[in-house]
């Protein structure tokens, strides 16, 4: 499925105007050995197994009612860092990572924005045996082909609703090309981690987290089902980007909705975990 076939609805939402502009910049990039990076990061217990260094992409092309670094939507904030300037670093905490049974992880934003940079990164990578990890929301999946799914150890794919119209109302974006790139990892045996954010109000309705389930338990590969409880935190940065934050009154959800949603999500069989 291409970018052009994405239909977008701007009638719920975060505004769409940057997101479209993002998708169709990151479309023009022919360039494998720079990227725009927003951030770095070196982390334990988050990002996907042992001590990690996550590398933060700039640019994506959607825009989440619930997004906490509203700060990366756009490739032209980062700093631009070739293939090289990037490993340099990643290889100065190679041996820690390998210790702690860690590795490189590349988030964003949405790092398939930069698929042809992100991908050079994880083959130096995977070559220097570290583990490799992409965290994505899957919209461009398409965009990474199979032999580049061999240099990715595991994918962490954030799946942000079980039903398509409550996907559109928070990311503005459909969610058939996640469920699409969740079922292609699925059939090459790749090792999933599914995300979801469990927003009171948004995503914790009773019937889109059976969605959500049902879904899941189709899928092969799936290592952990990871429910992260909504918060606050990312609210200073939506305000310092002037659009509008429509979950500013949302409150986090409460132990009661949390224990809910996950024993709704085992009793599909999946080995789920609160972050």
């Amino acid at each position: 499925m291409t970018n052009e076939s994405l239909p977008v609805d701007v009638t719920v939402g975060p505004p769409m105007e940057i997101a479209d502009a993002e998708m169709a910049a990151s479309e023009a990039l022919v360039d494998n050995t720079a990227g725009s990076v927003h951030s770095w990061d070196l982390v334990t217990g988050a990002d996907g197994p042992g001590t990690r260094m996550t590398l933060f992409m700039a640019g994506c092309g959607l825009r989440c009612q619930f997004c906490h670094n509203p700060d990366t939507w756009r490739m032209k904030d980062g700093v631009r860092h070739t293939v090289d300037e990037v490993m340099a670093r990643v290889t100065r905490y190679a041996t820690v990572m390998k210790v702690t049974g860690g590795g490189l992880t590349i988030s964003g934003g949405e790092p398939l924005l930069q698929t042809k940079f992100v991908t050079q990164v994880f083959r130096r990578a995977h070559d220097l045996n570290i583990h490799t990890a992409l965290d994505t929301a899957g919209l461009l999946g398409s965009r990474l082909t199979d032999d580049d799914l061999n240099y990715i150890d595991l994918v962490l794919l954030d799946i942000k609703s079980g039903l398509s119209d409550t996907y559109r109302r928070v990311t503005g974006r459909p969610l058939e090309p996640t469920l699409d790139f969740a079922q292609r990892l699925s059939r090459l045996g790749k090792t999933t981690w599914i995300r979801f954010v469990l927003v009171p109000g948004l995503t914790d309705a009773p019937e889109n987290i059976d969605a959500l389930g049902t879904f899941v338990a189709t899928l092969d590969g799936v290592e952990r089902m990871e429910i992260l409880p909504f918060h606050q935190l990312g609210k200073a940065k939506w305000e310092a980007t002037g659009e509008p934050y429509l979950l500013a009154d949302t409150p986090t959800p409460t132990p009661e909705l949390i224990a809910r949603v996950k024993a709704q999500l085992e009793s599909y069989g999946l080995p789920v975990k609160v972050a």
